[in-house]
């Protein structure tokens, strides 16, 4: 942390529970490391994906319960973003609405939760590569999954213009026999046809197709603005 000019190449740091607690030899706590770097402080506040009951296959990210309590402790230490992993899975019958509205509504209470305790909320529904699915099925589900995200942001009253929205890339299974050429991958499509005016920052994950052998060539950085 102490290298110098460290902020001007990362901008934000994801911490966990127990990193965001932990303080240098000299008793400096991390966090203010961080921002004597010129780097941002966040926090993973999610409890992880878990079995989404009566519904096979398919995950719910937990970690509502005590959230309120947890966000007003997290900024007293110094945090100023927190990051929410929702995961759809593509499979045989799934992903089911069920699990859509279950992830999209608690990514929403996340997003509204933290606005309120001053944090600005990572939003990040994505949908997973595994699988032997098309780019064409992986951009029905991610425009699907997108448009109920944005449904419940506007049901639980999310100023969209204090998030930051971190979807998935739009591209075929990882095991699909169909790969596509790099400028045939779909994610802007999908976005723009359901993102809001108002949204004034996104980050897109980087597949790292290069390293899975489908033939697509590296990105230039693990994330990019749109």
């Amino acid at each position: 942390m102490s290298q110098p000019g460290l902020g001007e190449c990362i901008g934000g740091a994801i911490l966990f529970d127990e990193t965001i607690r932990q303080q240098k030899s000299d008793g400096t706590p991390l966090v203010k490391v961080l921002i004597d770097a010129g780097i941002i402080p966040g926090i993973k506040v999610d409890a992880g994906a878990k079995e989404l009951a009566g519904h096979p296959g398919e995950k719910v990210t937990e970690g509502l319960d005590g959230l309120r309590d947890r966000l007003a402790e997290y900024v007293r230490m110094g945090a100023r973003f927190a990051k929410w992993r929702a995961v759809i899975a593509i499979g045989d019958g799934i992903p089911s609405q069920g699990c859509i509205e279950a992830n999209a509504q608690a990514l929403a209470r996340y997003a509204a939760l933290c606005q309120e305790a001053g944090l600005v909320p990572v939003v990040e529904p994505e949908v997973l590569m595994d699988g032997d699915h098309t780019l064409e099925r992986c951009f029905e589900v991610t425009e699907k999954v997108l448009g109920e995200v944005f449904c419940q942001l506007y049901t639980q009253r999310v100023m969209l213009e204090g998030m930051i929205l971190k979807p998935n890339m739009v591209l075929p299974g990882s095991t699909c026999s169909k790969q596509k050429a790099l400028d045939e991958v779909a994610t802007r499509r999908s976005i723009v046809s359901c993102e809001p005016s108002p949204l004034p920052f996104l980050r897109l994950r980087s597949c790292q197709a290069a390293n899975r052998g489908t033939g697509l060539g590296p990105f230039e950085c693990d994330e990019r603005e749109i």
